[in-house]
Order: C-alpha cells, then structure tokens, then sequence
C-alpha cells in the first residue's frame, strides 16, 4: 500500500510540472472547441446535434494519444524507473497512474465541454446524459489504454510521437467528427473502424445499437491491454 501511495504521489508532482499534460488535456482541445464549435455552427447549423460528441472525442484522443505516451517514456526510460524500484513500487503502478492521472484530466475536460457547448453554442445536449457518462468512460478507458501500447512499446522520445501522430490523424479524420464518414470510400472507412474515436462517436452519439459500439471498443480493449501487459514485461528486461 505504501508503494502505491508513492506512486501516486510521485505522478502527482509530475502532473503538476508537466507542460505537455496541460497543452494536450486542456489547452488545444479547448482552443480547438473555441474556435471550430463557431465554425461548424456556422456553416453546418446541424453540428448542434453532436458539438458536445464530436468536440470531446477530438479532445481524448488529443490528450490521451499525443499526452499519455511521451509520459509512459519519461516513466520507464529514465531514472524514474531506478525510483520506483528502489522504492519497492511494482512495474506496472507507473503505467496505472499514468493512465488514472490522464482519465481524471480528461474526464474534467469532458465536462467543460459537456457543459460550455450549449452554453456559447446553443449546442444539445445528449438525450440520455446517464448513458452519455458510461459511454465516455468506456471511451475514455480504451483510448487510454490504446496510448499505453504507445508509450510502453516504443522507446525512443521521437518515433514515440510519430507513432503518435500516425495514431491520432486517423482517429480524427477517419472518425465521422469533421464531417459524415459517409463521404469516404469504403477503405477509408474500414481503416476509420480500426481505431477507438469511431465507435466511442457512435456510442456517445447513439448512433447504431448499444451492443453494436460496445463490442467492437471490448475487443480494442482486450488487445490495447495485452500488448500493454506485454509492454510492461518488456521494460523490465
């Protein structure tokens, strides 16, 4: 217990000097809800519907896929690692307060934006806002995790957030936010299925049935964990 109690307290004080978890988990998905809310309200007046949805899947995936890595890197490829094991802190207690810390951030941000979007854009909001809560939950969890695989595979700082990027372009093109996924070929909408943003959209937005978004975000999950297990092991050799 005091180990974990450590952990926790040693992500705490990285949280609070960490440039990158506020840019990421705060600044540009809010900027970017600022900006592109008055712009999608203005040209398509329909975007009223899902602003909320769409904005916020923008804003976890930025932080969780551009965030979480480079700070899973910091963890397990620097001294910080000789830390936690000189302190009797378990290998995989970094990777959990990475992710909780980027789950609390992200889940705030959420809410920002859950509440403000009606407000400045007269944005709806959901039809079922308890089902809402649980879909961004299980959204927020499998993309979390999904960056994990990032952070705890790749090593070096630099392919790290080019592994980033080739993760989070996709997601955000390919997901439905910017415009109808009806509009892309039929590979490009193939491809779009393979990352988390889409069936967290459909989810949120009810889009299809509750168990048709589910299991395809369970089965991410699944596999986001293994090679997140997989990942931890590897760090220790």
């Amino acid at each position: 217990m005091n180990a974990f109690f450590y952990g926790v307290s040693l992500q705490w004080k990285m949280d609070i000097r960490s440039r990158t978890l506020l840019l990421t988990c705060y600044l540009v998905p809010l900027l970017f809800f600022a900006v592109m809310g008055g712009i999608f309200t203005s040209v398509m007046p329909e975007a009223k519907e899902t602003l909320i949805q769409s904005m916020t899947v923008f804003g976890v995936s930025m932080g969780a896929l551009i965030g979480v890595p480079p700070s899973l890197v910091e963890i397990y490829g620097s001294k910080i690692r000789q830390v936690y094991k000189s302190n009797g802190v378990p290998e995989w207690l970094g990777f959990f307060t990475t992710g909780l810390s980027a789950f609390v951030h992200l889940f705030c941000m959420s809410m920002i934006l859950f509440f403000s979007a009606p407000l400045f854009f007269d944005a709806e909001f959901p039809e079922h806002p308890a089902a809402y809560v649980v879909s961004l939950v299980l959204f927020l969890v499998v993309t979390i995790n999904v960056a994990g695989v990032i952070g705890l595979m790749v090593k070096d700082q630099s392919k790290t957030s080019m592994w980033s990027m080739l993760v989070f372009l996709p997601s955000i093109l390919l997901s439905g936010i910017l415009f109808p996924k009806e509009l892309l070929p039929n590979v490009l909408q193939v491809i779009g299925n393979a990352f988390p943003a889409a069936w967290g959209y459909y989810l949120m937005t009810e889009a299809g049935g509750w168990m048709e978004n589910v299991i395809p975000l369970a089965v991410i999950l699944v596999l986001a964990l293994l090679l997140c297990s997989i990942g931890i092991r590897w760090n220790k050799e």
